[in-house]
This record gives C-alpha cells, sequence and structure tokens, in this order.
C-alpha cells in the first residue's frame, strides 16, 4: 500500500515495556506515513501521555518539547540503584528505622518546589563529549555531569506512607508538575537524601504534556483501529493548537513581503513590549514565529518560519 499524507498531532498513551522510538516505528507502520516524531522520550517502563507529531506537525516538535509535564510515581526510600529507577541494580541500602511523619516528608517535597540545580543521572540521554551519559554509564564509566536549572511548579505526597518491613523501605505516591528537562527519578533521589536515606523511583506515569491528558490519548491498539475504520483525521490535533498560549499578530501585504523572507525587523514598529515569542499570521494562517533579537537591541529575528 501506499504512504497516506496526514499532518497533525496525535496523542499517544505509551504503555510500559516500549521505548519512545518503538511507538514511532510501529506508528509509520500503522499510519502508512514516514513523518512521525515523538516530544521527548519516555523511559520504556514509564508509561503515559506522549505526544506524536505527524507530517508538517514534526516543524513544532521542540515546542512541545518545551511544555511543562505533570507525572504521578512512587518513591522508595531505604535503597538507592545505578539508574535511580526499578530496572537498576542496588547500590546502597539504609534501612528504615523510624517512622516518618506525614508533617516531615511533606516540608521536604514543599522545599523542592521552585528553581534549582539538578545534575542528570548518568543513566540518562544528556550527552556529554558527544556521547549520551547511559554509554560511558554501561560501560562502568563516570563522567562530570552538567549541572541545569529545573522548575519544579508543584510537588506533593497523594498516598499515606507504607513501610515494607521484609526490606525494611517505605514507599509513598506523589504527584509532580515540573518544566522541562526535569528528571523525576533524580527529584525521587534528592528528596530521599533530604529526608536522610537513599532512595529511587519506584514507579512512573506521564500524565500531562504538550497540554494532553489520558483523556486526549489513544493507545497503539487504538490507532490501527482507527486507521482501520479510517476515522485516524478524527484523532489528530490541528497543529496551530501547539501555539494556543502564544500572542498571535496578524501582517498586512507590506510586512508580509518582509517576513516571508525572513527580514529582521524593528520592534518598536510593532510591539510595545515583547518578552517572549510571538506568531505571525497572514490570511489567517500562522506563518512565522519571532522573537527579540539576542544581540540587536530593539529588534526580532525568525525562530521559526512555517510558511509552506
Amino acid at each position: 500500500m501506499g504512504y497516506k499524507y496526514m499532518d497533525g498531532i496525535l496523542p499517544l498513551w505509551k504503555e510500559r515495556g516500549m521505548t519512545s522510538h518503538d511507538c514511532v516505528f510501529k506508528l509509520r507502520k500503522i499510519l502508512k506515513t514516514k513523518k512521525v516524531g515523538h516530544t521527548g522520550t519516555l523511559d520504556p517502563e514509564v508509561d503515559g501521555v506522549l505526544p506524536i507529531c505527524i507530517g508538517k506537525a514534526t516543524k513544532v516538535v521542540e515546542f512541545l518539547t518545551d511544555t511543562d509535564k505533570a507525572y504521578e510515581g512512587e518513591i522508595t526510600i531505604g535503597v538507592a540503584t545505578t539508574t535511580e529507577d526499578s530496572q537498576g541494580e542496588p547500590i546502597a541500602k539504609t534501612p528504615v528505622d523510624r517512622t516518618l511523619s506525614l508533617a516531615e516528608i511533606d516540608a521536604a517535597m514543599e522545599a523542592m518546589v521552585g528553581e534549582s540545580i539538578q545534575v542528570p543521572p548518568m543513566y540518562s540521554a544528556v550527552k556529554v563529549n558527544g556521547k549520551r551519559l547511559y554509554e560511558y554509564a554501561r560501560k562502568g564509566l563516570t563522567v562530570e555531569r552538567p549541572q541545569r536549572t529545573i522548575q519544579v511548579m508543584h510537588f506533593e505526597r497523594i498516598s499515606e506512607p507504607v513501610y515494607h518491613a521484609e526490606d525494611e523501605t517505605m514507599s509513598w505516591c506523589f504527584r509532580v508538575t515540573c518544566g522541562k528537562g526535569t528528571y523525576v527519578r533524580t527529584l525521587a533521589v534528592d528528596l530521599g537524601a533530604a529526608l536522610g536515606y537513599p532512595a529511587y523511583m519506584s514507579s512512573l506515569t506521564r500524565t500531562m504534556s504538550g497540554g494532553f491528558t489520558q483523556t486526549d490519548c489513544l493507545t497503539l491498539q487504538q490507532v490501527a483501529e482507527a486507521m482501520a475504520n479510517d476515522v485516524i483525521d478524527e484523532n489528530l490535533k490541528p497543529i496551530d493548537s501547539v501555539f494556543a498560549s502564544y500572542r498571535q499578530v496578524a501582517l498586512d501585504d507590506e510586512l508580509w513581503d518582509k517576513v516571508r523572507n525572513g527580514a529582521v525587523l524593528p520592534k518598536v514598529e510593532l510591539f510595545e513590549v515583547m518578552d517572549g515569542p510571538v506568531l505571525f499570521t497572514y490570511q489567517s494562517k500562522i506563518v512565522a514565529m519571532y522573537e527579540p533579537h539576542p544581540t540587536k537591541a530593539g529588534y526580532i529575528k525568525p525562530r521559526k518560519m512555517f510558511l509552506s
């Protein structure tokens, strides 16, 4: 069969046991289209919302990747693992020999809300000297990892702690909303440290990404059924929905002539105040995103063109 042309965003519910790349590979076959991209990897053992960009929507992957994410998961204290999650080997153990009060746990979690510095785990896809950290980790090598600034908007306990007498550990469930680049595994480890124990993230589900939640999502099986019933287009979100929160400005013919050629423009002609990216539309279609020029004060430049 030939390849089908389609454009849009497909909010996928990724099931556990698959990589994000596995999902893209399967979707190319199911959708019979080659232009498919995901919006930031989810580890194989993590399930949840994975927005997939199809056709021209692959141009907006970076904007979906930049959005805030929400997760629900479980932390276990008393043991640490190589990967900071349940897939790793145990590397440290401190029996939980006292009762942690709910106030103590909640205060430690609240203290992690806001901006902070995080060091990504060795088992992660962050690149150092052209290699991903997990490539070093698999060879037993440790390298200096780049610190990054992260933003945690919300971090709360959503279950009573449970004590596991057989291995002297304690677990409870949490909910977190965080900005781009935050490793929830590392949040769990840092929370354990704040409470005086080694820790790891024992389970994780992504509940929101790109503004989409579970109710927006289809599983791979449901995508296949929608294709078989020829209703897949009804399940694709329009590309413009990515930009619902952005400021939009309609261009006249004169400005359109400049923008279509990627011209640098004086800001004062268009805006009194412009702190971040703005979208230009022409004849009701989004044609370009402009942002303040990094070196020319008072000017704006293209960040992304959507002319096609």
